[in-house]
């Protein structure tokens, strides 16, 4: 199915110092991938443009309009989509057929139905898990990789998602924790999936918002009550909260430094890291491992931000990534 807008030239370009000024996709529809899923997917800025698709985090979260707007709308087609269980792709929250291996497949099948060659790849946190694991798998597809808040879903950065931001965000974490009941704080993956899964709608909406709202306290340097509150009462938080409990449970690498042993598959490939210095919810660690694997990738730890891609340096710092690749 495709949903087709005007697809009119684009407007004259204008921009703010960072994000470019919102935009509205010409070009919408839906991909069924099988009989379970359908992936919402839009194009936006010049529909003769370099092809670049973004890569949402979560797992789970899905695209938002302020995706679009990292990239120069004249001269990028921008492709945004949903992946499976999130945002508008549809059954929502759902986790059957839901894998890196089906996420990776879902980018190839989406690349084929929009007749791209090849295509600039930009995610950030769990976009950048899967922009790496889809390079690795199809590096003759990427122009670029372009990194932001790097996570590998190591064992190792779970657990530290899980228990070691406690040291730096307390009250953050023991909210998080204290919402389980006491019986199911010894795992604590389980024990919110337990939760997720109650019969009870009131009981599962409780868990993924005490979930969302965890993570949303730990995403940026200076955290807002009004960001944390509105990710605790979205319906964005139950399709984050099932999917990045399912892929933390059941979907981890093996090994689980999987994409590292792989970097020399794509170090070809030109890329770019951009990592808060004061990230949580992804340490440093992780992007400069990353780095090391891949020398010939640039890094820039930006020093006055956390996790968020649109902390100011972090969001500046990818939009001029973005404008230099098409200069």
């Amino acid at each position: 199915m495709v949903i087709c807008d005007s697809m009119s030239s684009p407007q004259p370009e204008s921009r703010t110092p960072e994000l470019y000024p919102p935009i509205e996709p010409y070009r919408s529809g839906g991909l069924v991938v099988d009989d379970t899923h359908t992936l919402y997917w839009e194009e936006c800025g010049n529909p003769a443009g370099v092809p670049v698709v973004f890569l949402h985090g979560g797992p789970g979260a899905g695209c938002s309009p302020d995706h679009r707007r990292f990239f120069a709308p004249q001269r990028y087609r921008i492709v945004l989509f949903d992946q499976r269980g999130s945002g508008r792709s549809r059954p929502h929250g759902e986790v059957r057929n839901n894998t890196t291996a089906h996420l990776v497949s879902d980018l190839e099948a989406l690349r084929a139905l929009l007749e791209i060659p090849a295509w600039h790849v930009f995610g950030g946190s769990w976009g950048a898990t899967l922009a790496l694991a889809y390079a690795e798998e199809h590096p003759q597809a990427c122009l670029s990789l372009t990194l932001r808040g790097i996570f590998l879903l190591r064992n190792s950065e779970i657990d530290w998602f899980l228990h070691g931001i406690r040291h730096f965000a307390p009250q953050a974490w023991g909210a998080f924790v204290g919402f389980l009941p006491e019986r199911l704080r010894g795992d604590i993956c389980a024990g919110y999936w337990e939760l997720l899964n109650d019969p009870l709608p009131e009981v599962r909406r409780a868990a993924a918002s005490a979930w969302a709202t965890y993570e949303s306290r730990c995403a940026t340097l200076r955290s807002s009550a009004q960001t944390v509150g509105e990710a605790g009462a979205s319906q964005v938080a139950v399709g984050l909260a099932r999917l990045e409990v399912h892929y933390m449970r059941a979907n981890r690498f093996s090994p689980d430094d999987l994409l590292l042993r792989r970097v020399a598959r794509i170090r070809h490939i030109p890329g770019a890291i951009v990592q808060g210095k004061y990230d949580l919810v992804c340490p440093p660690i992780t992007a400069v491992a990353l780095h090391d694997a891949w020398p010939e990738s640039t890094l820039q730890i930006i020093d006055d931000a956390g996790h968020s891609a649109y902390e100011p340096g972090i969001r500046a710092a990818l939009v001029a990534v973005m404008d230099k690749r098409v200069a």
